[in-house]
């Protein structure tokens, strides 16, 4: 396979990935969404059929859609070290994408949302919205683009990255992905959804399982970027959490897949 093809179908992939995935956290957040509070389960099953999704669509690469899941495979032997940046870049451009297309697509309720004064109210100073050099944290709309902590202790929130990506990559690993990274097939896609959607359940409630490094820093970079007004600031102090956590998590599940199932 090619590095143009690599790269073209992780980039289309993970667009809808963060597409479908951002769509569900928007149409869960505002006010002037159908959706609105549909809550945590329906976020689960939300990012669950955007992997599903996403996956489907980026098979002709092995449908990663993950540095975490790269880094893991390429541990594994399942592709060649040298197309790993290839991967990464598809991967990095196709989450901005995605971010910009949930924007697009709830253009009307970002702006309804962000002149509310009822929500306004509830992000003080304290969350960046008056002073942001003073406390550039999460701004009332950063949810819908990159993940949180509910309790901001570095430790924990690192260490359920890292135990979180470890169980998606080592489940996706022993799935039975062949040597030439040409990924799981139908019924393995569908099993990953699945585990994606388990995660979520069961592990996303401390920090919102980034589980994939893109998935976090590629929207939080457009939530920085993008000209919504009153948007508050994007918790740049907290974000180096959710892409060092997950690289560890799909290193370390490469580790133990090579000593325990190789």
């Amino acid at each position: 396979m090619s590095s143009s093809d690599i790269f073209i179908s992780e980039t289309i992939g993970t667009a809808v990935l963060l597409l479908l995935g951002g769509g569900v956290c928007a149409a869960v957040t505002f006010k002037r969404s159908k959706a609105f509070n549909a809550g945590w389960v329906a976020i689960a099953f939300g990012w669950g059929f955007a992997v599903l999704t996403g996956a489907y669509i980026a098979a002709k690469s092995g449908a990663h859609l993950n540095p975490a899941v790269t880094i893991g495979l390429a541990i594994k032997g399942g592709i060649q070290w040298s197309q790993v940046p290839v991967y990464l870049a598809g991967e990095m451009l196709g989450a901005m994408i995605g971010a910009v297309l949930v924007w697009v697509t709830y253009m009307g309720q970002f702006q309804a949302h962000l002149s509310d004064p009822e929500v306004l109210a509830d992000h003080t100073s304290e969350e960046g919205l008056v002073d942001q050099s003073a406390a550039p944290k999460a701004g009332p709309v950063l949810g819908i683009f990159s993940t949180g902590p509910e309790i901001r202790n570095v430790a924990q929130n690192l260490l359920t990255e890292i135990i979180a990506t470890v169980v998606l990559v080592l489940s996706i690993l022993t799935l039975g992905l062949s040597d030439n990274g040409k990924g799981v097939g139908v019924i393995g896609t569908l099993l990953v959804a699945l585990v994606v959607t388990g995660i979520g359940l069961s592990l996303g409630g401390p920090t919102g399982y980034a589980i994939n490094p893109v998935r976090d820093l590629g929207p939080r970079i457009v939530h920085a970027l993008l000209p919504l007004r009153n948007k508050g600031g994007s918790d740049w102090g907290y974000a180096w959490i959710p892409v060092v956590g997950p690289l560890i998590g799909g290193a370390l599940a490469g580790g133990i897949y090579q000593v325990a199932f190789a």
